[in-house]
């Protein structure tokens, strides 16, 4: 069960000795209140005092945010270390990464609420993309396949069924493009061997088949090595960018002539 304590308008002495406590433990916590911020690393920067919203993760990432808007001022990513001090009477947190040398300094002269916690999320995210989306996506830009990808037609008839993505590689080859929009399992490279092998019959150059998928299962790379087909990784959230910046185009604008 997560654990949660909240803290409301806590000396800057006690906060300091319960953000160590927190990072010590790896704990997630926010502090609410009036500070400001110095940056030094790739750039350099400053923010004037402000009243804001520091969140620490256990991961050691840092967030500084504004009373408005949702990206933070200032940032540091995870595995940062801390130095929590007191010093001319305010409260300072600091963030590190050595390797990039990056130090991201927060001074509080008041703290108006501490919130420590130690969450647990498993969950997965999923991200609610259609197969129909992600052939419009790749269609739009191919190179979400691999560089030099160019479609030239969409469920291609052929003996065994519709080839999702039908094209050509950078070098000439032909592209067979079988696409999932979960994790593919061999039912998926089964079909894909299929439509290579009717391709095949009839083309007279080089056929390459391809699964698409954001996963696939356990055996599937060993099966696709066996029949010597191939495995692209598609990331759904930018297949998921891609169809909603580019809905004015028509779907036909992205086609090649057919060999």
């Amino acid at each position: 069960m997560s654990q949660i304590s909240i803290i409301e308008k806590p000396s800057l002495e006690s906060s300091e000795v319960e953000i160590k406590k927190a990072i010590s433990k790896n704990r997630s916590f926010i502090l609410i209140g009036h500070c400001w911020v110095e940056y030094k690393g790739r750039a350099r920067s400053i923010l004037e005092p402000g009243e804001r919203v520091m969140l620490v993760k256990g991961d050691g990432s840092v967030l500084i945010h504004r009373p408005t808007g949702y990206k933070p001022v200032n940032w540091q990513p995870p595995e940062c270390y801390f130095r929590t001090n007191l010093a001319d009477g305010d409260l300072v947190v600091e963030a590190i990464r050595p390797k990039a040398q990056e130090s991201l300094k927060v001074f509080f002269d008041q703290v108006y609420v501490l919130t420590v916690m130690k969450l647990v999320d498993e969950g997965e995210f999923y991200l609610h993309v259609s197969e129909k989306e992600i052939r419009e996506a790749i269609l739009k830009k191919p190179r979400l396949v691999e560089k030099g990808f160019k479609p030239v037609s969409y469920e291609k008839k052929v003996e065994p069924g519709f080839i999702d993505v039908y094209g050509l590689d950078g070098e000439g080859k032909l592209v067979v493009l079988e696409i999932k929009r979960g994790r593919a399992g061999k039912d998926a490279v089964i079909q894909l061997s299929k439509y290579v092998e009717s391709v095949k019959s009839t083309a007279g150059r080089e056929v390459r088949g391809v699964l698409a998928a954001p996963q696939i299962t356990k055996g599937v790379r060993k099966m696709l090595t066996t029949l010597e087909l191939e495995y692209k990784r598609i990331d759904l959230k930018k297949c998921a960018q891609v169809v909603t910046f580019t809905r004015e185009k028509k779907i036909h604008d992205f086609f090649h002539r057919e060999p």
